[in-house]
């Protein structure tokens, strides 16, 4: 099979990519504490909608009418119903269910883990339901039921099959379960698994002069392992490769030097043309953010270096210029969207022309989108993922990243692969990641061990250590909330663990004056006298307060016209947006007071009453004004914007005021850009259909963005969002200072130690 074949649907694929089975997942660990519950029942008869269809679809109903199901979920079962004969209902409960974890994040429905906690099967409300005469749970409909039965109920010639054919359900059994897809993610995993294991190989290139010689260029000897130098040794290696770690590894100056080290090999080839590269990222601030990064870095390369080396082998001198792109986009506009479609102009009839693809934020990419990359590869270019393992997973369905990098921290590399990174950066890997079994997938990732932004110092690097730890046998609940509660009562400089005590009114004053100031009484010396790793004195923490006051203190003189000042009004924007950056309040949940959309309104309330912003309450919280930041939520290629950018609502001159007249102004959204002659692009906000206020950000939409000052709040009851992969994710935001708040006490622990588990079987056969 050619690297460009796809699985067709007649053809399903067996294989594992790690080759090892794990225990099956629940369908939903997002919550680790017991789901909602009822009185147990005492009958020990089936439930009457196991076996009859119309029991059934009024029970589908009813759980729609709480929200517990989806009406797509209903009405996908209703047309299966309709459409076809004798159709069992255990069989259309699997697809009513197997659909509902796809807006969970699931990929399929996982049978025996479903039994085991039927609850978590769908969307239950953390505590219970309140409401009178609730529905039967899950748990009751299935307490009787054991797997074979429902492994016998899953067979309909024109609704399922176990891969061949057109059904539009598939099963996929394995020892001790199966798996029931819709066709369409089942095709997505099948293609996914052809394309990587095509790209994976079991063996290493031969360590070539250049390629030794290039290396020790870009990483110069050191006395301990550099896994930044064996991450590009083995992403040069592959046509596939991923290079994993927290914040401040380094990936993006990995990644930088990768690029060099693949020009340099190419180029190093007789007659070489350049290799056509392309960056790429899920949304527009991650790819701002990797511009930005990767053009800081480029110009301190030893790209001389470099050259010189081409010149002592066979390459020509007229090509021996080392180019490395700057340039990142978004992977919507890499594949080319097509409007109101989920459909891309490359493909796999369609390919891109490029020789090399880097895609940042990996762990954002959904199954779905990963799979469209993947197809549009040509099958000899080289794909590199970049990301964080343990960051939250996408929001569509699938943890792509996450699956593929579940063995990463035991690294798992072969004696063979051991000896050849041993030979090429000359230190050996300790024996505790060697495997003699390992994988031809581990041999194509690096998890990157070493941070750089997080000292032993730094009480940030160590809560998202003791945070990031998963619970095991040697690792109990209690043991977890005492390590996490050791660092956020260990004084550390850059870090406060904050817990409020609303009075009589629900306010309270420690929030209020944090989103002001960023309260930094509350660090050690008031924040002052730290410095950063270059020994730069290093900001105190602030909160909001800081851009606004940059914005009306850095305003040009009104009497300068906007159209003919764009530099003063460029530069004044870029202070305001730069200010802006220095402080950030993340939130877990959209809805409701401690969500994004009660704690906006709250903030800006709160700033005007410092008058620090001005407006009245419906203009604060429906309308327009100064100093409002504000996030684009949807593509807009016609502006020129991008999902997660953020942008300021500020006042310029207005051209229609005349000369003689007093100065009117009028309104436009400055959203920062990577183009250096035009820093700043200005919009109308009424030109702004799909964006939100963005005083308080979900922890989700962070994701590729960090700011100086992060302040993270954990809403007063538990919720199966609340993991510690959110937590986590959150507190990393920060690069200098981290403010952790819990509305109630508790919610930390219970956060901390509910985990996510999508279900899959990316990773493997019982993943």
């Amino acid at each position: 099979m050619s690297k460009r074949d796809t699985p067709s649907m007649n053809e399903p694929m067996n294989f594992d990519l790690f080759a090892d089975d794990a225990p099956p997942a629940a369908p939903d660990s997002t919550a680790s504490t017991a789901p909602p519950t009822q009185p147990a029942t005492s009958t020990t008869q089936p439930h009457p909608a196991l076996s009859d269809t119309a029991e059934l679809l009024q029970l589908c109903e009813r759980w729609v009418s709480r929200g517990w199901l989806r009406d797509l979920d209903l009405a996908l079962v209703r047309f299966f119903e309709r459409e076809s004969q004798h159709a069992p209902p255990l069989l259309l409960l699997g697809a009513a269910l197997a659909s509902h974890q796809l807006g969970r994040g699931h990929v399929c429905l996982d049978l025996a883990a479903t039994l085991e906690a039927p609850d978590f099967a769908l969307s239950l409300p953390p505590e219970g339901d309140d409401l009178n005469d609730p529905p039967p749970l899950p748990s009751h409909l299935l307490a009787t039921l054991t797997l074979p039965e429902w492994q016998a109920a899953l067979s309909h010639p024109t609704l399922i099959s176990d891969g061949p054919g057109n059904t539009p359900l598939v099963v996929s059994h394995s020892s001790n379960t199966s798996k029931l897809y819709l066709r369409r993610y089942w095709q997505f995993e099948q293609t996914l698994h052809l394309e990587i294991a095509n790209r994976v190989s079991t063996g290493n290139a031969a360590n070539s002069p250049p390629l030794k010689g290039a290396l020790e260029i870009l990483f110069p000897t050191s006395k301990s392992l550099d896994w930044q130098k064996n991450a590009c040794a083995l992403a040069a290696s592959s046509p596939f490769a991923i290079i994993t770690g927290g914040p401040g590894t380094g990936k993006t100056t990995t990644v930088v030097r990768l690029l060099a080290l693949l020009q340099t090999l190419q180029l190093a080839e007789p007659s070489a043309h350049p290799l056509r590269i392309r960056l790429a990222a899920p949304t527009g601030k991650a790819a701002a953010r990797l511009n930005e990064s990767i053009a800081g870095q480029v110009k301190d390369l030893p790209l001389s270096g470099l050259e010189s080396l081409l010149d002592e082998h066979a390459a020509a001198a007229s090509s021996n210029a080392i180019d490395i792109p700057t340039e990142v986009t978004t992977i919507h506009r890499l594949l080319g969207a097509r409007a109101d479609t989920r459909h891309f102009r490359h493909n796999a009839a369609n390919p891109l022309a490029l020789d090399v693809l880097v895609v940042d934020e990996a762990s954002m990419v959904d199954i779905e989108m990963m799979t469209a990359l993947l197809s549009a590869l040509p099958a000899s270019a080289k794909l590199v993922l970049l990301g964080d393992k343990d960051q939250l997973a996408s929001v569509e369905a699938g943890a792509v990243l996450g699956d593929l990098c579940r063995r990463a921290d035991a690294a798992h590399y072969t004696p063979a692969t051991a000896q050849w990174l041993a030979e090429l950066t000359d230190h050996p890997l300790p024996e505790s990641l060697i495997d003699p079994d390992g994988q031809p997938l581990d041999q194509a990732i690096t998890m990157l061990r070493v941070s750089h932004r997080f000292t032993e110092t730094s009480g940030i690097g160590q809560l998202a250590q003791a945070i990031n730890q998963p619970l095991s046998e040697a690792l109990r609940e209690r043991d977890k909330h005492q390590a996490v509660h050791g660092v956020l009562n260990n004084g550390y400089a850059d870090l406060h663990h904050l817990v409020l005590k609303p009075d009589a009114q629900n306010e309270d004053s420690a929030l209020e004056r944090l989103v002001i100031n960023g309260s930094p009484e509350r660090f050690p010396h008031a924040g002052e006298g730290r410095t950063n790793f270059k020994g730069e004195p290093m900001a105190p923490p602030t909160g909001y307060q800081y851009y606004l006051n940059t914005l009306a203190s850095e305003r040009p003189d009104t009497s300068l016209a906007f159209e003919e000042n764009g530099e003063v009004y460029n530069a004044w924007a870029k202070q305001v947006l730069t200010a802006y950056s220095r402080f950030q309040l993340l939130c877990a949940l959209r809805k409701g007071p401690w969500g994004v959309e009660g704690l906006n309104l709250r903030i800006a309330k709160t700033l005007r009453s410092e008058k620090l912003l001005f407006g009245n309450d419906y203009t604060l919280e429906k309308g327009w004004f100064e100093g409002r930041p504000v996030l684009v939520t949807q593509n807009d290629y016609g502006l020129k914007l991008m999902n997660g950018d953020i942008g300021i609502t500020m006042a310029v001159p207005d051209p229609r005021s005349s000369s003689g007249a007093p100065g009117r102004s009028l309104l436009r959204v400055a959203f920062p850009t990577s183009d250096p002659e035009n820093p700043i692009h200005w919009v109308l906000p009424s030109r702004l259909h799909a964006v939100e206020t963005v005083f308080a950000m979900t922890v989700h939409k962070s994701q590729g963005s960090e700011f100086q000052h992060t302040a993270l709040l954990l809403p007063q009851t538990p919720n199966p969002i609340l993991t510690r992969e959110l937590v986590y994710t959150g507190l990393t935001r920060a690069r200098d200072w981290l403010t952790l708040i819990e509305a109630k006490r508790g919610i930390l622990n219970d956060a901390v130690t509910r985990e996510v588990m999508r279900v899959s079987g990316v990773a493997g056969k019982e993943n």
